[in-house]
C-alpha cells in the first residue's frame, strides 16, 4: 500500500487574509455603505449624501460634516482593529455605537480604492489620503473642505473577479444602496440623508435634517402607508425592553413585506420577529399581502451579543422568544383596538350569478378560516404524537361571568382607556436583588409548559389539571399562584392599582376577630391578652401608613382603619374572608428591621392572603370536589383570570421540579403503548 501524502499545513501571505476577512465583512456594496453610514452617525453627523456609479461598484462616495478625523489618525484608521470606540474586551458588553471592530475602512481599502478627504472643527485646512491595502500610498496632503468626513470608494472588487461577477445587477445593487439609506434614514429622522447617481440633479431618497418618522417613511414610502401607521410605544420592566415604531393597520397590505428592525439603534434582521410579525397579520390580511412594520427596540447592552456576525447583520439576546412575544402582543393590541375602522369594498349579488359561485366563495371563506386556525395537510402528523389542543382558545363562559366577588364592601375601580398610566422605575437595591433572585432561579423548561398549557380543571381543591403538548399535568395551584403573586408582588412594587372599601374598616377589630381563629396560634396561658396584642399589631401597621401607601397601595387612616388593598391582577378579588389573619400575620411575620427581609416576607405574606380561597375553609386537600361546594367566582376565576395569566410572564423556579408542585400523570405516546399491546 503506498504512503498517502501528508498535506503541508502553511501560513497564508497577509494580503491573502485581508481579502479573505474583506470579503466576508464587505459581500456588496450596500455592506459597505452600511458601514461607513455608521461611521457617519457615530461622528455625530447631521447631514449625510451619498453618490452612486454603477450602482456602487464603480463609484460609491458618502459626505457627512460629523466631527472628522485627525491628522495624527489618519495613518492607521485603515487598519484592522484600529477604533476610536474599543479599548478592552469588556466593552462589548455595553456597547453603544454602531461600529466597534475597527475593521470596515480596512476592508474596504483591501477590495476597491479608498480616498479619504476629512477636516475637523477648528482645522486650518482638510486632508486628503488615498489608501492601498490598509496603508496610505502617500503622505495626507493639505487641500480646502467642509468640516467633516468624505470617503470615496471606487471599482470595488476590482481584484476579486468572481465576487464582482456573482453581482446580478447595477440596478438591482443600487435598489439595495437605496434601501439601507432608506432604512436609516427612518430610524435617524434628526439626520439629513440624500441619495442621488453621480451626474444627476434628481434624488432617490431625501429626508430634512429634524423631521420626524412618520415625514420620512411618507418621503420614502408615500403617503399611502403613512395614512395608515400605528404608533407602538411599550416597555416591558421585567424584561427591559423598550419597543418603538410604527405598525401599518389592518386597512393596509403590500405584496411585498416591508420590515425595518432596529435593536439597540443597529439595523438587523430576525427571522423569528418576521414571521410571528406575518402570523400576527395573516388575520387581518389576504393571503399573499404583507404589512409595513419598522420597529426599534431597546434592550439592555449586556444582554446583546453584537459580535456574532462578520457584517453584523444578526445579533443575539437574552430572553429572544419572549421579547419577541412581547412585541407581537404590542402589536396585536393595536390592531386590535382599530379592527373596528377597517374597510370592506363589498359588491352586491349580479342577477345572473348562480349558487354555484355562492359555494365556491364559502369554500375560499372556509379555506381562509383554517389558514387563520394555521391548520394544515401539508403535514402529516401520526396520531399518537398529534396535539389536539390549543392554549389560544377560549371558552364561552368566559364572557358569561357576571359578579366576580359577592363582597360589597370593595369598590374596584375601572380601567379607563383614555387614561396615560405613568409607572416609576424602582431603584431600591432590596427589590432589584429580590427581582433578580426570581430569575436566577427560573426553570426555562417549566417556563414553556406554562406559557403554552391548556388548562382541564380542578381534581381537588388545591390540585388543577393542564395540558401541555401531549402530556397532562396535575399541579398545586396553591403553590404556583403564591409564587406567581409573589412576582407580580415584586415587578409592579410601587405601581399598583387599588382596591378600595366602601366603607373604613377597623384595624383593631379585624385583627381581634383574627385572634380568634385557630390560625392565629394564639394561646391564652402563653400570649399577651387579646386586646393588648390587637393595639400593638395595630400600632405597628399604623406606623408605617406612608410606605405601605406609597409601596404597596395599601391605605390606613389617622384612626387605625384600613381604606384600600393592593390590586395584584385586573379581574380577581381575594376573598376577604383571610383579611383579618392577613392583617395580623403583616404585624406579627414581616421582618419591619431590616429592608430587604422587610419586603421580602411583605410580598410573600400578601401572596399567600390572595391565594386563599373559600374551598380551603371548607375541605382538606384530600376531599373530593364534589364535596366541598366550591364557590363559583373562585372556579371561574381560576379557570379564566388566574392560570391565563400564568401563560404571560410567570418564571416558575426550579424547586418546582423536585418538590412535587407540578407532576406529569399522563402521556399520549406511552398510552398508545399501553393500547398497542391490548
Amino acid at each position: 500500500m503506498m504512503d498517502q501524502q501528508v498535506p503541508i499545513v502553511r501560513k497564508l501571505a497577509e494580503d491573502v487574509v485581508n481579502r479573505i476577512a474583506a470579503g466576508e465583512v464587505i459581500q456588496r456594496p450596500a455592506n459597505a455603505l452600511k458601514e461607513l453610514l455608521e461611521n457617519s452617525l457615530d461622528a455625530k453627523s447631521t447631514n449625510i449624501q451619498v453618490t452612486l456609479k454603477n450602482g456602487g461598484l464603480k463609484l460609491l462616495q458618502i459626505q457627512d460634516n460629523g466631527t472628522g478625523i485627525r491628522l495624527e489618525d489618519l495613518g492607521i484608521v485603515c487598519e484592522r482593529f484600529t477604533t476610536s470606540k474599543l479599548q478592552q474586551f469588556e466593552d462589548l458588553t455595553k456597547i453603544s455605537t454602531y461600529g466597534f471592530r475597527g475593521e470596515a475602512l480596512a476592508s474596504i481599502s483591501h477590495v476597491a480604492h479608498l480616498t479619504i478627504t476629512t477636516k475637523t472643527n477648528g482645522a486650518v485646512c482638510a486632508y486628503k489620503g488615498v489608501y492601498k491595502d490598509g496603508k496610505l500610498k502617500a503622505p495626507p496632503k493639505s487641500c480646502a473642505g467642509n468640516v467633516g468626513t468624505i470617503i470615496t470608494v471606487e471599482d470595488l472588487f476590482h481584484n476579486i473577479a468572481t465576487r464582482k461577477k456573482s453581482m446580478k445587477s447595477f440596478n438591482e445593487e443600487h435598489l439595495k444602496v437605496v434601501e439601507v439609506v432608506s432604512r436609516y434614514a427612518i430610524h435617524n429622522p434628526l439626520v439629513g440623508f440624500t441619495v442621488k447617481k453621480q451626474g444627476e440633479l434628481l434624488t432617490e431618497v431625501k429626508t430634512n435634517q429634524g423631521s420626524t418618522h412618520i415625514d420620512n417613511i411618507q418621503a420614502i414610502y408615500g403617503s399611502a402607508i403613512s395614512r395608515a401607521l400605528l404608533e407602538i410605544n411599550d416597555y416591558c420592566n421585567i424584561l427591559k425592553v423598550k419597543i418603538k415604531g410604527y405598525v401599518s393597520n389592518s386597512n393596509f397590505s403590500a405584496k411585498k413585506q416591508i420590515f425595518i428592525l432596529f435593536i439597540n439603534d443597529r439595523l438587523v434582521d430576525s427571522q423569528g420577529l418576521r414571521k410571528a410579525v406575518d402570523q400576527v397579520y395573516s388575520i387581518y390580511l389576504a393571503k399573499g399581502s404583507h404589512p409595513f412594520v419598522y420597529l426599534s427596540l431597546k434592550l439592555d447592552p449586556m444582554n446583546v451579543d453584537v459580535n456574532v456576525h462578520p457584517t453584523k447583520h444578526e445579533v443575539h439576546f437574552l430572553h429572544e422568544d419572549k421579547v419577541i412575544d412581547k412585541v407581537i402582543d404590542a402589536i396585536q393590541d393595536k390592531l386590535s383596538g382599530t379592527n373596528t375602522s377597517r374597510t370592506f369594498y363589498t359588491q352586491t349579488r349580479l342577477p345572473m350569478s348562480n349558487d354555484i359561485s355562492i359555494d365556491k366563495s364559502d369554500e375560499k371563506i372556509e379555506i381562509k378560516e383554517s389558514q387563520k386556525l394555521k391548520i394544515t395537510n401539508s403535514t402529516n402528523v401520526s396520531q399518537n404524537k398529534m396535539v389536539r389542543t390549543d392554549c389560544a382558545e377560549q371558552k364561552i363562559d368566559k364572557f358569561l361571568n357576571t359578579s366576580n366577588s359577592s363582597n360589597s364592601t370593595l369598590v374596584l375601580p375601572k380601567s379607563k382607556t383614555n387614561d396615560v398610566i405613568t409607572r416609576r422605575e424602582i431603584k431600591l437595591t432590596s427589590v432589584l436583588s429580590l427581582r433578580k433572585e426570581v430569575e436566577n432561579r427560573c426553570s426555562e423548561t417549566l417556563q414553556t409548559i406554562f406559557q403554552n398549557h391548556k388548562y382541564v380543571g380542578a381534581a381537588s381543591p388545591t390540585w388543577s389539571l393542564f395540558q401541555h403538548d401531549t402530556n397532562l399535568y396535575i399541579c398545586n395551584s396553591n403553590n404556583v399562584l403564591q409564587e406567581m403573586f409573589y412576582q407580580i408582588m415584586m415587578y409592579e412594587f410601587g405601581n399598583f392599582g387599588v382596591i378600595k372599601f366602601s366603607n373604613a374598616l377597623s384595624i383593631y377589630e379585624l385583627i381581634m376577630i383574627a385572634l380568634e381563629l385557630t390560625e392565629s396560634g394564639y394561646q391564652t396561658s402563653e400570649d399577651k391578652p387579646k386586646e393588648e396584642l390587637a393595639h400593638d399589631a395595630t400600632e405597628i401597621l399604623a406606623s408605617r401608613a406612608p410606605m405601605l401607601n406609597d409601596y404597596f397601595s395599601i391605605e390606613i387612616d389617622m384612626d387605625g382603619n384600613i381604606l384600600s388593598i393592593p390590586l395584584l391582577l385586573e379581574g380577581f378579588l381575594p376573598d376577604l374572608d383571610g383579611l383579618p389573619l392577613y392583617l395580623l400575620r403583616l404585624a406579627s411575620e414581616v421582618d419591619w428591621s431590616n429592608e430587604k427581609q422587610c419586603f421580602l416576607s411583605f410580598c410573600r405574606e400578601t401572596a399567600r392572603f390572595y391565594v386563599l380561597h373559600p374551598w380551603k375553609q371548607q375541605c382538606s386537600d384530600s376531599d373530593d370536589i364534589s364535596d366541598a361546594a366550591p364557590d363559583r367566582n373562585w372556579a371561574w376565576s381560576l379557570e379564566h383570570v388566574l392560570y391565563p395569566s400564568l401563560r404571560k410572564s410567570f418564571q416558575p423556579p426550579k424547586h418546582f421540579l423536585e418538590d412535587g408542585t407540578l407532576l406529569q400523570i399522563a402521556s399520549l405516546p406511552d398510552m398508545y403503548k399501553v393500547f398497542e399491546r391490548c
